[in-house]
């Protein structure tokens, strides 16, 4: 789970602990760097114990992630992350698992927001929001699918303007 200012205790304690591990010396950590696309990232993650004066059901460990990005001609952006955790990772597997969450979230949740507009969806009564959501995800890993190079949001336009398109998704599904 992050920690941001809506859980700003469990925050602060995070972020204490992090000092104190800090000021003993650091604590064991994982780096990795990319660079690409005018850009360079480098983000280094690591862990502490929960202290256990903190009182939060299955709270094992605290986890930072310090990410810098600089791109090409721009001034370099520095951020840090917690997270609390249930169970304690090596910082490596913390760094995978915390990428892993984003791409969900660029890969699906993003699509299916600015593709589909869901966060604008103002059905709420019965199963209504359930089976809109899985019809939504049937679509978009239609439009995925499909061998077309074009954006999702494209293939979908097409798919209205077009009847032929429109059956071509249904027919390449296998």
């Amino acid at each position: 789970m992050k920690l941001k200012g809506n859980n700003g205790p469990l925050h602060a304690r995070a972020v204490a602990a992090f000092e104190k591990a800090d000021a003993r010396g650091g604590s064991s950590f994982h780096e990795k760097s990319e660079s690409g696309h005018d850009r360079f990232e480098r983000r280094r993650a690591s862990l502490v114990a929960a202290p256990k004066a903190v009182n939060f059901p299955g709270l094992v460990a605290f986890g930072r992630i310090e990410s810098e990005r600089r791109k090409l001609g721009a001034e370099t952006a520095t951020t840090v992350h917690y997270v609390a955790l249930s169970r304690r990772l090596p910082p490596r597997q913390l760094l995978e698992t915390v990428r892993l969450h984003w791409s969900v979230e660029n890969n699906c949740h993003w699509p299916l927001d600015v593709v589909f507009h869901e966060d604008d969806a103002r059905t709420r009564k019965n199963h209504a929001p359930q089976n809109l959501s899985i019809i939504r995800r049937i679509a978009l890993d239609m439009l995925n699918a499909h061998p077309d190079k074009r954006s999702t949001a494209r293939k979908m336009k097409l798919a209205m303007w077009s009847k032929e398109f429109f059956f071509e998704l249904f027919t390449h599904m296998r």
